[in-house]
This record gives C-alpha cells, sequence and structure tokens, in this order.
C-alpha cells in the first residue's frame, strides 16, 4: 500500500501531479458510556421540565398536565425512530440523507426547519433561566425587605443575552465538549428532582390534592390564543381529534431535545445499539418523571388564583408552595434556581454547538460555500458561522423582550417539523434502503412479500398530523417559520449554485489531489517508516510548527507526516459517518496546498493524512500509535500556557490504554521556541545546576559513610524519591504541597528576574 512520498518539486503548483493524500475512513472516536450518553441528552431534554408544563396551560388550561403526559409516552415512539436512523448504514450528512430519500427541495426545507429548532433553543432557555433568576432574586430582596424589584422580562433577557455571548466566545476559542461536565450536572439535577418529587408528594399527603381535569374538550381553552386561526370556526367543535391534536401542539415543547440522542450516538461504546436502547430507555424514565410529574404537581399545588404568575417559573412556584418554613422554602427555591440555571444555560451552549454543526454538515454536503467554514486566524473555528447563529439569537432575545411565551410558540414549530420530517425521512429510507439497518421500529408486516411498517408509519403521521395542525394555531410561528425558512432556502439554493460553478471550473489555483481511502493510518498506509515526525496541522494560519520542524537538522531524518483531524462535533444527523470527499473539502484543499508550498520551500518530502475524530489529543496519540512515531510537533495554543497544554495532552496519554506509546510532544511558538515534553515514564532531562546539585550530595553523604558502603547518584535520586513517598504516605501531603509550591515559586522568580 505504501508510495512514494509526496516529494516537493520546484514546479508551480498549478503544474505539480495530483497528490496523494491518505484518508482513514475509520473514524478514531473516544467513546462513553451509556450513563454519560444518557446524561449529554437529558441535560438538553430535562431543560423543557422548567418551562413546558407553564407554556401548556396557558394556552389549553388545566388539562396540560396530561397532554404533557401523553407527549412523553409519545416520545418513546419518536425515539425509536432516532433509533432506527441512527442503525442505518448511510454516509453522509442531514442534507445528502434527506435528498436521498426526498429530494433537494425537501432536503432544504428538512435543513431550515432543523436550523428554526436550534436557533430558537438558544433564547428559549436563555431566557427561562433569566426568568427563574429574577423571581428568586425578587423573593430574596423581599425578604430581606430591600425596596428593589426586578422586570422580569427585561432581566431575563438582559442574562440570555449575557449568557448567549459567553458561549459564543467559547465556542469561538474551540471549547470541547465534556461528557464528564454533562454528568455532573445530571447528579446535581437528580438531586433536586428526588427532593422536590418527594417533598411535593409529602404536601399532597399533609393538605390532600386533586387530579388535573381530564383532557377532553370541554375542559380546554378554547380561546384565540389557544385555537389561532382555527379560533371561530367550527372545526374544534366538530372533530375531538383536532382539539386533540391542538393540546399535543401545545405540549410538545416537553419532547424538545430528542434529536440529542441520535447526535451522541457516535460516541457510545460497544455494542452499540444494545448501549443505545438503555439510553434511551434510561431519558425515557427520567424525563417522564421529572417533566410530567412537575406538571401535575403544579396543577395540584399551586392555587388556582396564584398559579398564572409562575407559567414562565413553574419549578420555582411549586418551590414556594411546598409544606414548610419560609425560609426553607427559600432556600430550597434558590437550589433549584442554581440547577435550572446550569441545565437551561448549557442547553443555550447546545443550541450553538448544534447549529454550528449542522451548517458544517450542510458546507460538507456541498450546499453552503466553503466562505461560511473559513477558520478562524487564531482558534481555527468556523467563526463566520458561529457568529451568524449567535447574532441570530440575540436579535430573537432583544424582538422576544424575555416573553417566554412568544418565544415558546416560535420554538414548538421548529420542533414538530424537524420531528415530522425526521420520520418522513425514515420512512421513505425504509423502502429506499431495506437492508441497511440493525434495527426497525417494531409493528412491521409483510404481504405478499412487501414490508408495511405501520409503526413507523403511525408515528410520522401523528408527528405529521400535530406540525399541520400547528400551523393553524400558531400563526405568529407559522408566519416566522415560513419567513425564516425561506430565507434560510434561497441561502442555500444560491450557495449551492456558487459551489456547482466552483466543482465546474475546478480551483486551478489550488493543488490537486488524489483521495485513497484506507481503513486506519499504518506506516505502510501513508508510506512513511516507523520513527517518523508527526505534524498536526489544523488551520493554513499556524503552520508555523511544520516549518519549524521542515527546518530541523536531525540525523537520521525521519518522515514527515502531516495529519488534519476533522473534528465531528454533536450536531444533527450526527449518526451518519462523512465520506471521504466531505472529510477533504475546499477548505483542507487549501490547508494542503499551504503545507506543500512550505514543504517545497524547504526540499523536503511530507505524507498527508486526514482522520475524523470526536476528542482531538486522543487521535492524534492513536494516530502517533498506529504510525510508530517518535515525536509529534504541534504548535502551542492560542486557549492554554505551553505547561498546561503539555499536561492536557499528558491526562490524554495516561487515558490511552496499555501499552501506551513513548513518544516526545515538541510544542513550538510562532517566535520558533520549542519546548520538549516527554510522554509517560522517561528519564528526567536535568539542568547543569541540578546535576551539581546531585554531585554536592553525593559528596557529602559518600564522606560520611563506610568505605565498604558503595554509594551511587541513582541511590541519592531514589533515597529522596523514598523520603516523599513516606512523607505522602504519613498524611504530610498539605506540608508537601506548600514546600513543593516555595520550591516552584522560586525557580519562576528567578527566571523572572533573569
Amino acid at each position: 500500500m505504501a508510495s512514494d512520498p509526496t516529494l516537493p518539486k520546484s514546479s508551480a503548483s498549478s503544474f505539480r501531479p495530483a497528490v496523494r493524500v491518505i484518508v482513514a475512513t475509520t473514524a478514531m472516536l473516544t467513546f462513553i458510556s451509556f450513563w454519560r450518553a444518557a446524561a449529554v441528552v437529558l441535560n438538553d431534554l430535562a431543560s423543557s421540565a422548567y418551562y413546558a408544563g407553564g407554556e401548556a396551560e396557558q394556552f389549553i388550561g388545566k388539562t396540560a398536565p396530561w397532554f404533557i403526559l401523553a407527549i412523553m409516552l409519545f416520545s418513546y415512539a419518536v425515539r425509536a425512530v432516532y433509533v432506527e436512523s441512527c442503525s442505518m448504514f448511510v454516509r453522509g450528512g442531514v442534507y445528502r440523507v434527506v435528498k436521498e430519500a426526498l429530494g433537494g427541495t425537501m432536503a432544504k426545507i428538512s435543513v431550515s426547519a432543523l436550523m428554526f429548532d436550534y436557533v430558537l433553543t438558544g433564547p428559549i432557555s436563555g431566557v427561562s433561566a433569566g426568568q427563574y433568576l429574577a423571581g428568586v432574586l425578587n423573593e430574596l430582596f423581599a425578604y430581606s425587605h430591600l425596596n428593589i424589584v426586578l422586570p422580569p422580562n427585561a432581566a431575563a433577557a438582559f442574562f440570555a443575552i449575557l449568557v448567549t455571548v459567553y458561549f459564543w466566545w467559547q465556542n469561538i476559542k474551540g471549547i470541547p465538549e465534556s461528557s464528564e461536565k454533562a454528568l455532573r450536572i445530571m447528579q446535581l439535577t437528580t438531586v433536586m428532582v428526588v427532593l422536590l418529587l418527594g417533598w411535593c408528594g409529602y404536601t399532597l399527603w399533609v393538605r390532600g390534592g386533586h387530579l388535573p381535569p381530564w383532557p377532553i374538550p370541554s375542559n380546554m381553552h378554547h380561546s384565540k390564543a389557544a385555537l389561532g386561526w382555527l379560533y371561530g370556526t367550527k372545526i374544534p367543535e366538530m372533530f375531538t381529534f383536532v382539539m386533540i391534536l391542538v393540546g399535543l401542539g401545545h405540549s410538545v415543547l416537553a419532547m424538545s431535545g430528542e434529536e440529542t440522542l441520535a447526535q451522541v450516538y457516535r460516541e457510545i461504546e460497544h455494542p452499540k445499539l444494545p448501549n443505545l436502547k438503555k439510553t434511551g430507555l434510561v431519558i425515557f424514565i427520567y424525563s417522564l418523571l421529572f417533566t410530567s410529574l412537575v406538571s401535575f404537581f403544579a396543577v395540584m399545588i399551586i392555587p388556582d388564583g396564584q398559579r398564572h404568575q409562575w407559567t414562565e417559573n413553574l419549578i420555582g412556584g411549586l418551590a414556594m408552595h411546598l409544606v414548610g418554613p419560609f425560609p426553607v422554602l427559600l432556600a430550597f427555591h434558590v437550589f433549584v434556581v442554581v440547577v435550572g440555571t446550569l441545565i437551561l444555560s448549557g442547553a443555550v451552549n447546545t443550541a450553538i454547538v448544534g447549529s454550528n454543526g449542522v451548517l458544517n454538515r450542510v458546507s460538507e454536503d456541498g450546499v453552503l460555500t466553503d466562505w461560511f467554514r473559513h477558520p478562524h486566524r487564531k482558534y481555527g473555528t468556523s467563526h463566520r458561522i458561529i457568529n451568524m447563529v449567535v447574532i441570530g439569537q440575540i436579535v430573537t432575545i432583544v424582538v422576544s423582550r424575555g416573553d417566554v411565551t412568544f418565544l415558546a410558540n416560535l420554538y414548538a414549530f421548529g420542533v414538530i417539523w424537524s420531528f415530522a420530517l425526521k420520520g418522513v425521512s425514515v420512512l421513505v429510507l425504509r423502502y429506499t434502503h431495506p437492508q441497511d439497518r440493525e434495527y426497525r421500529v417494531p409493528l412491521n408486516f409483510t404481504i405478499a412479500g412487501k414490508e408495511i411498517p405501520v409503526g413507523l408509519g403511525l408515528i410520522t403521521l401523528v408527528l405529521l398530523s400535530i406540525a399541520i395542525v400547528n400551523l393553524f394555531t400558531k400563526p405568529d410561528a407559522t408566519i416566522a417559520g415560513v419567513v425564516f425558512t425561506i430565507l434560510l432556502f434561497t441561502i442555500f439554493e444560491i450557495s449551492e449554485k456558487i459551489m456547482h460553478r466552483r466543482l465546474v471550473g475546478a480551483h486551478v489555483e489550488l493543488d490537486q489531489f488524489n483521495l485513497t481511502q484506507e481503513g486506519d493510518l499504518t506506516p505502510g498506509t501513508v508510506g512513511a517508516h516507523p520513527g517518523n515526525i508527526l505534524v498536526p496541522v489544523s488551520t493554513y494560519y499556524a503552520l508555523y510548527h511544520l516549518e519549524a520542524v521542515l527546518r530541523q537538522v536531525r540525523s537520521p531524518q525521519p518522515d514527515i507526516v502531516v495529519l488534519h483531524v476533522r473534528m465531528l462535533r454533536r450536531a444533527a444527523s450526527g449518526e451518519y459517518e462523512l465520506t471521504p470527499d466531505q472529510l477533504f473539502s475546499t477548505i483542507e484543499q487549501l490547508l494542503f496546498t499551504k503545507v506543500l508550498a512550505m514543504a517545497e520551500k524547504e526540499g523536503r518530502p511530507v505524507r498527508l493524512a486526514v482522520a475524523s475524530a470526536n476528542d482531538l489529543w486522543d487521535a492524534i496519540l492513536r494516530a502517533a500509535v498506529n504510525l510508530q512515531s517518535s515525536a509529534i510537533a504541534v504548535g502551542n495554543s492560542a486557549k492554554l500556557p505551553i505547561t498546561e497544554q503539555a499536561r492536557e495532552v499528558g491526562v490524554a496519554w495516561e487515558r490511552m490504554p496499555e501499552p501506551r506509546p513513548h513518544v516526545s510532544l515538541e510544542i513550538f511558538t510562532p517566535a520558533g521556541q520549542e519546548q520538549i515534553f516527554y510522554l509517560g515514564p522517561h528519564v528526567p532531562r536535568l539542568t547543569t545546576k541540578e546535576i551539581d546539585l546531585l554531585h554536592n550530595v553525593w559528596l557529602q553523604l559518600s564522606e560520611k559513610l563506610n568505605s565498604n558502603e558503595e554509594l551511587h547518584h541513582h541511590d541519592i535520586v531514589h533515597f529522596a524519591l523514598d523520603e516523599l513517598e513516606r512523607e505522602i504516605e504519613q498524611g504530610q501531603m498539605p506540608d508537601v504541597i506548600e514546600r513543593l509550591r516555595q520550591h516552584l515559586n522560586a525557580i519562576k522568580d528567578r527566571r523572572n528576574s533573569n
């Protein structure tokens, strides 16, 4: 499989023959347990419990908890659609998959609905968190006898903008997603949920209570707010099922976040499908208990005359109406708000990450031009997409003026249509790709050799029915959704035509590359010898570390492998793998053109490779293992000090299975300075001063020992380490740490003075 290395030539790049690029088709993934996967999904899904019940009651009245319960039960069926979607062996992003199933026009509409969903997730989560914060602060001000009252809507909008700007900056810098953080948040949330539900049960046992009225049309609101354009017509009165769909349509927000299950599928550990089903079951039970019971308890505990004051702060109102002393209730209210702020703020980040991921996938599918994916000069992130998404979210927050109800109406449009179009796509793919799946939604019958997917068909029918009814009952959302869809659809159409013209005209100013697919990166597939230097590159703005490696004189000269890692973020249709041409777009073509120009200038051969992964350092280290590299050369991080960057790599190294690679990490600065770190156990590099100190101690101790007692320098080191370990085991760790800090500070002071 080996080929001649990519040896730069002196001729112009436009005349250089197509260069071989190895594309690793097997993604280098870091996997998580189904518990962590469930935590990631619940961080998004559980956030809807904070506003779904209150918003539904505003439209359909006290019967809302029954419809919330129905939606949560129905969500298990919808989850089965996502499980089937994940089990399909189909490559390509959301646009490419839906295009194959429904055609180009419907694919663009589907992506537009997804974007409408994602863009609104941030504002409604941020504003809802702001409402909870404003509510608890006003309670605290009143309890402290301070004459301060925050206007809830204005305070909520201000907080939402602050949170959005904060996560905008985090995403610009490229802060990675953390399943560990999601798990910790859900552990804290679980404590709150158990306390809340148990306390609610005790309150009902003490005070008594009645279930909400049954979900029949006579018990539902028939107001203009509930019926929208159907108000004044006889359709709701003539057809009971229409009123049922109206109630479900106003409660569908309880199911928002369901699509996150598909986004984490790629990261779930083996066996994937069984663990995906376990994840789905955990999510179902948790959200069923939390979201539906909160709605029931709110109607049963908060008096009817006061509940309207808490519709946008429902769990906070529930906390303040439990049995117990007011200070204790207030303290619990604060706890509820802290947990809610963590979950809802996390949903703001999820919205930005998801929107960025969707539009990156659409760009990879050839719909958006590479201008949108242009990397940030310093951080290498797709900053233009992030900027546009965040601007749209902030404009939405300002327009809403902190009104959760307004945002909930808009959000429901995107949520239900993204679900409905997903169901239609999977249903069509059941016929176009009948064998390409490990799992099928239950209730399938075969008639005359033809499979009839009754279960999948019924789920899709219900989703479409709710979506169509919502078009009439939510006029503002329909108008906004249609305008947004048309606008985004137009952008997609224009951009796709530009991309088509570019492909026809080719990129004459860029080198042409021959993509060779290989399962994994090995010395044989890449054409490099063991002991090579692995040089990861991310953006053509930061290739100074590659230049430093090319200029180094080593004996013998090792091969240089230049690796570009395409990060797989959690995004819509994240269950589908990328195809090689998606992994290597014009962004990567421009990057490797710059690499070749630099190699040509220095007269050094390089090998080129592209791989996909969801954890950068894990992927780089695994590539180094597979390629049998002796060193990894990187540029210093724009986000972290060099020592912290090296520590992160060291942590990733510790997570690797045995046998771990013994490899050096060379970190270069733009000024050309180099720091070398050795990963794993290694002989420390001692300075002249440290060697002199060791020798002086050896001399002093040697004089005190008998002539027949042999002492070596390594014995001094071993003895010192044993003494240090003994102090730690005897509980003197704080004293050891304090002395160590003093030592490090003294070294730092000497360096600064020099």
